[in-house]
């Protein structure tokens, strides 16, 4: 599962099926959603078509973008209507979440967590850890809509604190507050890492 590539085509965006209860939250996913297609990029996400997710996925067409939702069978008729899935440019139905979680690693160059709940916290969480264990260099974003992420920044200093982050360095998502500021952030990130990369090897290579 290693992946070196730090080209952005794809972002994947983690994220509610439901609406939350600040409104910012949802004009947060359709302003991701538009960006992406402003960008030329394409959209991965968990297929569902209510809550923040379908912000996302519908910003994200209306500005005629690319989109590909990854959902499990048993979630169709919970996270979206078949009608609205009929409306992607891509639908990949898996067998389970593990190969749901898998499927949107693979086809995504960045990871993006708006507000949501476990779910959302879970699928950002292991992507961080599967950074931490050597596994890939791709940007990871907490979009940190009015402090909503702000707790789990604290839980991280402390873990940090108290000596569990021992590979710290591998695990530093970007934490941006405006909308308009991620996919900039991304992009910078994956120039650094790819400039780093070639100093590497022009270093490696005089050796």
């Amino acid at each position: 599962m290693t992946e070196q590539s730090v080209s952005i085509r794809s972002i994947c965006v983690y994220c509610g099926s439901r609406p939350g209860r600040d409104p910012s939250h949802m004009a947060a996913g359709r302003a991701l959603g538009r960006e992406i297609a402003e960008y030329g990029l394409r959209l991965v996400y968990g297929g569902g078509t209510k809550g923040i997710m379908g912000a996302v996925a519908s910003g994200t067409l209306s500005s005629g973008g690319q989109v590909t939702g990854i959902i499990p069978e048993f979630l169709i008729d919970m996270e979206a209507t078949r009608h609205s899935l009929g409306q992607l440019n891509e639908l990949i139905v898996t067998p389970d979440m593990h190969a749901r979680k898998h499927t949107m690693f693979e086809r995504s160059d960045a990871f993006v967590a708006l507000p949501g709940g476990i779910g959302t916290l879970e699928e950002i969480v292991e992507i961080m850890t599967w950074a931490q264990l050597g596994r890939h260099e791709k940007p990871m974003v907490f979009a940190n809509i009015n402090g909503f992420w702000d707790p789990m920044m604290e839980l991280m200093r402390h873990m940090t604190e108290e000596g569990f982050l021992h590979t710290a360095h591998r695990v530093q998502p970007l934490v941006v507050d405006e909308v308009s500021g991620i996919i900039p952030a991304i992009m910078a990130q994956a120039a650094q890492l790819a400039a780093d990369r070639d100093g590497e090897d022009e270093v490696i290579s005089k050796m």
